[in-house]
């Protein structure tokens, strides 16, 4: 037998110690433990040996082949640690998003009046309210004196939500209800706005959607008349478009109001537009939230925050607000 074991099995090992890769460590074992290898071939030649060499020798050659084998395994545990880190650095993405410009975002253009506009009522007295956008009939309808066969409470014009019996729930389609609620838990003197959302089955145009916002105003107190709601109209108008632009009131009719009047504001180019209804509270309207009306008085009106922003940013199209086209938003 011409092979030293000894000899070979340190070969081996320094080889296997300097491998660089995998390949490296794959060419190592085919050499050394594969068919046409020393060991293989030595293996072969046991039966050549005297009989009282073969034990020891074969013995000797399976340690051998074993530590290479075990040797081989740790090493190739400690490349693929290496060369699993070098494809992952070389496969890696850098998913920051990188602004080399940052620009810091604003609220949108229906927040930025609603806000406004909450600031400019709360620094004229007024507490800002607010109630369930899911409402029953009796306090988006009833309780505002709004009889069962006015239009209003036709499912053509409101939304009726499945629960309870029969037409009871509403998406509410005005924020009055919350006007209501204040009165019942709160005893006057009452000054709040109550902004929020609204729906009705609208169709989408240009001057119309199925949601949108509103704010609504309550003043209960003692020896309240029309005069008060005028000037309140009139603070409001010059408060929030400034110098230049004025009120007026001209004689309507809403259920929840006797009188009632639209109140429209002039611009400094003369024009008029109409902003919203308002009036004294009907004594049914005091009663339903439990209010005297022999004692108080009241006035309320209201007003669409959307149409607020058209005229305030110049936009045209109302469904401009709700496309989310960040081009168009990013403008205001």
């Amino acid at each position: 037998m011409t092979i030293d074991l000894k000899e070979l099995e340190e070969k081996v090992s320094n080889e296997i110690k300097t491998a660089k890769s995998s390949s490296d460590l794959d060419e190592i074992r085919k050499t050394y433990l594969g068919k046409a290898s020393e060991l293989v071939a030595a293996k072969k030649q046991i039966g050549s040996l005297p009989a009282e060499e073969r034990k020891s020798f074969g013995q000797t050659l399976n340690e051998v082949k074993n530590r290479i084998s075990a040797a081989t395994d740790a090493k190739q545990s400690e490349l693929s640690l290496g060369e699993r880190a070098i494809q992952l650095e070389s496969e890696r993405m850098d998913l920051t998003e990188s602004i080399s410009n940052p620009k810091v975002g604003h609220t949108h253009i229906v927040t930025q009046a609603w806000e406004e506009l909450e600031d400019v009522f709360v620094g004229m007295g007024f507490r800002v309210a607010e109630g369930p956008e899911v409402e029953t009939d009796w306090y988006n309808f009833d309780a505002l004196n709004i009889p069962p066969s006015h239009p209003a409470r036709d499912g053509f014009d409101t939304i009726y939500v499945n629960y309870g019996e029969k037409d009871s729930t509403v998406l509410r389609t005005h924020t009055s209800p919350v006007q209501i609620r204040t009165m019942q838990n709160q005893e006057p003197p009452i000054y709040i706005v109550a902004p929020g959302r609204v729906f009705r089955r609208d169709t989408a145009d240009a001057t119309h959607m199925p949601v949108f916002h509103q704010i609504e105003g309550l003043v209960i107190d003692k020896g309240i008349s029309m005069a008060d709601l005028a000037g309140t109209i009139e603070a409001f108008t010059t408060s929030y478009f400034g110098e230049g632009f004025s009120s007026r009131l001209r004689p309507n009719h809403f259920p929840f109001t006797e009188p009632s009047a639209e109140f429209d504001i002039q611009m400094p180019d003369g024009k008029w537009l109409e902003l919203g209804g308002c009036g004294m509270v009907h004594p049914n309207v005091l009663k339903a939230g439990g209010i005297d009306p022999q004692k108080w008085s009241g006035f309320a009106f209201g007003f669409g925050i959307d149409r607020l922003a058209l005229m305030k940013f110049g936009i045209s199209d109302l469904r401009e607000l709700f496309t989310n086209d960040m081009r168009f938003l990013s403008q205001f």
